[in-house]
């Protein structure tokens, strides 16, 4: 009878624990994921006081990092004629993007002489902000590669619209 007793009282006390009111539950409703459900993507430009300015460029949806920055590579649209840019036309837009440890690598078709700082902020603010609404963490950085590589293009960089405040 000794042995019965501690396998009653286990019996016991699992039956307290399991009518002590928590039930499980099934997955809760978060509300719409931060990805997918926009009215295009935020291009960034250089406006008439050589400062980077946003463009929404209206597709109906957020796309991908290389749809945005071929989006870029055509020019701003004449919506806004009050920005340009400050990369070269170089005929073609097709653009590689990949990502490792929190670095999204940007494989552009043009040469470091092809663009200015201004427009290598064009490429990095663009990916960097479509890579943040997509749900990435805004610690990541960019690096632009271009066909002509440049010891400048390895640097890691960042948005300067996105960076907080000195």
């Amino acid at each position: 009878m000794k042995r019965i007793w501690p396998a009653a009282f286990l019996l016991a006390a699992g039956g307290l624990l399991a009518s002590c009111g928590v039930q499980p539950a099934g997955p809760a409703d978060a509300g719409q994921a931060p990805t997918g459900l926009a009215p295009g993507v935020t291009l960034y430009f250089v406006d008439a006081h050589e400062r980077l300015r946003p463009q929404l460029r209206e597709t109906g949806r957020l796309g991908t990092i290389p749809e945005a920055l071929s989006l870029l590579l055509t020019g701003p649209g004449a919506d806004d004629p009050g920005v340009h840019t400050e990369i070269a036309s170089a005929g073609t837009t097709q653009v590689g993007v990949t990502t490792a440890f929190g670095v999204l690598r940007l494989r552009v078709p043009v040469t470091a002489d092809d663009v200015t700082p201004l427009g290598i902020d064009q490429f990095v603010c663009t990916a960097l902000g479509l890579a943040t609404q997509s749900g990435d963490a805004r610690t990541v950085k960019a690096q632009v590669l271009f066909t002509r590589p440049t010891p400048e293009s390895d640097r890691l960089r960042t948005c300067p619209l996105f960076s907080p405040a000195r």
